[in-house]
């Protein structure tokens, strides 16, 4: 992310439901999800000199029809119309050579001749798509009387056990992410923020590696940090690598969806948005582009904060840490590079629950370092998509608490704040004792799926406030 800174010069049921909420945020006029029938496309000339057209009507996440019946030796000309759908979709049935793509509002065609009989399976191959409900099949009938029957749906006879390509040499963690610095300023200013969506292959285990989709190269995306009353100028590019558009949603930009309206950004292309920070808080902002969940689940969140105009009490050291969960194809795992899974996403059952991107992000080089007597401030975000931490810093108390960043007010002494997928809390923290502490979400089962971060601090030894007296012979409580 650049900012750079001038004087102000300007004052299936339940995805179905999901992806409509979404898309009304996207567009002015929703798209309608219909249910698909099936064509039967009758010739009693096969070799007809125009091709039949058979028409596939694309929207989110479905085609119109998803069953079509042709005959052996017909000529047809397969068109999809995506003038209904928000995004780009494809069509492409691999047996027989066909795909076709249409960014959105677009419509293409391509010839075909079926002449072998038997059921074909079509799908949109982008991402996530096909697992959202883009999916059909085309079946071609034989010439003579008897027909061969269409596949129910739920099928299997083509599913195949998941393939999990291998870890590629020199793969690594991803890069680590940093809090923004204070601003140390008093007057609003023009800002300009640029943010670049893109692919990245990265570790999420030692042994297992995920292909992440990011802003800027890192999980969460980089931290925003404006003044309330600035007006900022955000550029969105979409990488010429990335498989799909992109675009951003920030809950701190009064407008429709968030900015994500107007920033549906295609690949290799670049949205442009101006916004005023009318409130300070510290605020998600995710990619809003449907399958939004799945978007988010792959690391397309971040936060952007905004200074209240006399900024927060100064602490010694600033920290940036977000909650995500993961969900993986094939089994978690299994050594090699894994991509979402979109039913476990919508069954809500995360393979992992992660700081930072990555299980162990916030350990070793990367563990949050202070003294004794310094306070630290994390600024604690859950990006998602599904699940609600429970944040919780083993062996201390939160001395201050804003939550969803609020200046105006703050609690005092808590344990454990909750936070909603979506939502956010800075917390303070007096540091008084030396020790290592750990980051948890108090759910403790997500310890397993990986949901730990260390704060180390460093420095002497205070017994009026903690001393051991007596180590009892046990084993180690994994604190």
């Amino acid at each position: 992310m650049t900012i750079a800174h001038s004087h102000k010069a300007q004052s299936k049921s339940t995805l179905s439901l999901l992806l409509l909420v979404s898309l009304a945020l996207m567009v002015s006029e929703g798209c309608a999800v219909k249910r698909s029938s099936a064509i039967d496309v009758k010739s009693t000339v096969a070799t007809q000199a125009k091709p039949t057209e058979v028409k596939i009507t694309a929207s989110e996440f479905s085609y119109s029809p998803n069953q079509i019946k042709v005959k052996e030796g017909q000529a047809i000309t397969l068109t999809l119309d995506n003038r209904q759908g928000a995004i780009e979709h494809d069509f492409s049935i691999k047996e027989l050579g066909v795909h076709l793509f249409a960014k959105a509002g677009e419509v293409t065609s391509q010839d075909l001749i079926c002449k072998k009989p038997g059921d074909y399976e079509f799908n949109c191959s982008l991402p996530g798509h096909q697992d959202s409900g883009m999916s059909g099949k085309l079946t071609v009938e034989p010439s003579g009387l008897t027909a061969i029957p269409i596949s129910p749906d739920g099928d299997n006879q083509h599913v195949h056990a998941v393939k999990i390509p291998g870890l590629p040499k020199g793969i690594s963690h991803l890069p680590a992410r940093k809090a923004a610095p204070p601003l140390n300023r008093t007057k609003p200013e023009f800002v300009q923020v640029e943010l670049e969506a893109k692919p990245v292959t990265a570790l999420l285990t030692e042994t297992v590696g995920y292909n992440y989709w990011t802003f800027n190269g890192t999980v969460p995306g980089p931290m925003i940090r404006l003044r309330q009353g600035d007006t900022v100028e955000l550029t969105l590019k979409n990488s010429p690598l990335s498989p799909v558009t992109h675009s951003i949603d920030s809950h701190g930009i009064t407008g429709p969806g968030g900015g994500a309206k107007f920033t549906q950004t295609a690949v290799g292309d670049k949205s442009i948005l101006r916004f005023k920070a009318i409130q300070p808080g510290a605020y998600v902002y995710h990619c809003a582009t449907p399958v939004v969940a799945h978007h988010i689940s792959n690391g397309m969140y971040g936060l952007m904060v905004v200074e209240p105009p006399k900024g927060w009490p100064k602490v010694d050291h600033e920290f940036y840490v977000m909650q995500g969960d993961l969900y993986l194809n094939g089994k978690a795992n299994h050594t090699g590079i894994h991509d979402v899974s979109i039913e476990k996403m919508n069954e809500e059952e995360p393979d992992f629950v992660v700081f930072n991107g990555s299980v162990g992000a916030l350990s070793k080089e990367n563990a949050l370092k202070a003294k004794v007597g310094e306070t630290v401030r994390i600024f604690f975000g859950v990006g998602g998509p599904n699940v609600t931490s429970s944040f919780h810093v083993i062996g201390e108390m939160f001395d201050r608490v804003y939550t969803g960043g609020d200046p105006s007010e703050f609690t005092s002494n808590v344990q454990t704040v909750m936070v909603p997928a979506g939502g956010s809390a800075i917390v303070d923290i007096k540091l008084e004792v030396p020790g290592t502490y750990i980051l948890v979400d108090h759910s403790l089962s997500r310890l397993q799926k990986g949901a730990a971060g260390f704060l180390i601090v460093e420095g002497p030894e205070n017994p009026e406030v903690f001393q051991p007296v007596k180590f009892a012979k046990g084993k180690d409580s994994g604190h």
